[in-house]
């Protein structure tokens, strides 16, 4: 039952979006917890559904593996394994605790087991780097129910949703009607509030400014399989198709053309790279590519603006990297051992930047750079000096091949502009490349595993979101208060103590 609770919550993460299996699935796991001899029981059924969990949704972990399969094929099951046991750990801990604390009355059920789950998630998207992929509340990214996680955040609206959860299975093990009523009225309120916050006028589309015209952008998505991305023969191949797409006819002026992530052949800073032939299919706007740097024997995944006359402008570093990916931990120790990260073309792997910054295009506003990975983070895009005008981030997702990985990473782009009430542009190498507005909709996309242009305007920022004033801060204060209630409600009273002693 624990296993098939884990495989059923899966179910409600991208591309599946079965909300309506994976709520009942979570309910199932919650249960399978809670009806428990001991601690201990729970623990191991904790990492039961934490694996059935882990195997279905990080199942695009294989697929890196399979692009030199003679080379690395080999270690693919044993890279999704770890994974799912690693956040199946999460599961275990979280189960354990849950039924150590809260023991196996109404508090342990209703509150211990929603509150531990969701602070288990939080530790995960936190510790070791952090890993916030697949939480629980990006079962609701394809409903208005996602709204409300620019108040309460993805933290936040996994412990709404776990509550609820709780309280069904409470309703149906002791047959509360009254208590089952009650929960779906809320439910429906809240539903009913998500809906209006996704209705509601973007701040920027009234008011003064709000008949200004917008900028208009165009995304290039040249479709390059990681498998021929770096074979001689078709580098050529897929540079000269960005240089067409960049150069074709548009129906309105172009403001800005954006490139994907590591889009040129060549590294950035070399002094034979072709930049004014970029800069010249594009005449008169300025265009942004993802490239690889070379400095001081470090090499940097980066992102550049390129003037009008091809000279580089502004470049952001990503700060953070893949673990295994990118770089491997331990650098100094791996490159004794001949080790190379799967994404490395230098050395080990590449080096970090400083950190979010912001990056300056003039009446276009100000962008928060993120490449690829970074945009699964929403508590570090909070660390940007200043709030931005929106979110640019360049992705090469020819890595997680075509299954699943490219939809769940898309889906974590659609939430971070809901959570910041950002619009985002979204540059894929092979898609989903995208313009997403303020309330996370889509208002243009290429799909995967085509090349071509898309053209659009940006969408306007709202007006800053709760999330963004204050992260992660009242989530985690709620679960403390709601974990000390727990923990209250299961402490034996002291007169019923003295009783059973007589």
């Amino acid at each position: 039952m624990a296993l098939v609770a884990g495989v059923g919550t899966a179910l409600g993460q991208a591309p599946f979006g079965l909300f309506w299996v994976a709520l009942p699935a979570m309910a199932l796991a919650i249960a399978a917890g809670f009806f428990t001899a001991s601690p201990r029981q729970a623990a191991l059924r904790g990492i039961l559904s934490g694996l059935g969990f882990g195997l279905v949704t990080f199942f695009w972990i294989t697929e890196p593996f399979q692009v030199d399969a003679a080379r690395d094929g080999w270690m693919a099951p044993f890279a999704l394994f770890f994974m799912a046991l690693g956040v199946a750990l999460f599961w275990a801990l979280a189960f354990w605790t849950a039924r150590r604390v809260g023991g196996r009355g109404a508090a342990g059920l209703m509150l211990a087991f929603p509150v531990y789950m969701t602070a288990a998630e939080m530790l995960r998207s936190y510790a070791f780097t952090g890993f916030p992929w697949g939480l629980t509340s990006y079962v609701w990214i394809d409903t208005p129910v996602y709204q409300l996680a620019a108040v309460t955040g993805p933290h936040g609206l996994t412990l709404l949703t776990l509550l609820a959860c709780a309280a069904m299975v409470r309703a149906i093990w002791r047959r509360g009607v009254a208590l089952a009523v009650a929960t779906l009225g809320l439910a429906a309120g809240l539903v009913a509030i998500a809906v209006w916050m996704q209705g509601r006028p973007i701040a920027g589309a009234t008011g003064a400014g709000a008949d200004a015209p917008r900028p208009y952008v165009r995304l290039i998505q040249p479709n390059a399989r990681q498998d021929q991305k770096w074979d001689p023969q078709m580098m050529p191949v897929f540079y000269m198709r960005q240089l067409r797409l960049t150069g074709e006819p548009s129906q309105q002026p172009l403001d800005l053309v954006v490139w994907p992530e590591v889009a040129v052949p060549f590294l950035l800073n070399d002094p034979q790279a072709p930049l004014w032939e970029i800069a010249g299919a594009a005449p008169d706007v300025p265009v942004v590519i993802g490239a690889q740097r070379r400095e001081d024997g470090r090499v940097y995944n980066s992102m550049a603006v390129l003037s009008e006359g091809g000279e580089i402008g502004a470049v952001y570093d990503k700060y953070h990297l893949v673990p295994f990916g990118e770089y491997i931990p331990g650098r100094a120790f791996a490159g004794w051992l001949g080790l190379q990260a799967l994404a490395a073309q230098y050395g080990t792997g590449y080096t970090p930047g400083p950190g979010p910054e912001l990056l300056d295009f003039g009446a276009l506003g100000r962008a928060l750079p993120l490449i690829c990975y970074e945009a699964i983070f929403p508590h570090e895009i909070r660390r940007a000096s200043a709030r931005p005008d929106w979110m640019l981030m360049l992705t090469n997702d020819a890595w997680f091949g075509e299954a699943l990985g490219p939809y769940q990473h898309f889906a974590q782009a659609r939430a971070r502009a809901i959570e910041m009430a950002l619009p985002m542009l979204r540059v894929a190498n092979t898609g989903i490349s995208a313009i997403i507005d303020a309330r996370g909709r889509v208002t243009a996309s290429l799909p995967l595993g085509v090349d071509g242009r898309l053209d659009g305007y940006l969408p306007r920022a709202d007006a800053p979101s709760i999330y963004w004033r204050f992260g992660d801060s009242p989530a985690l204060i709620l679960l403390i208060v709601l974990a000390i209630a727990a923990a209250a409600a299961n402490r034996p009273n002291p007169i019923d103590r003295r009783r059973g002693g007589m």
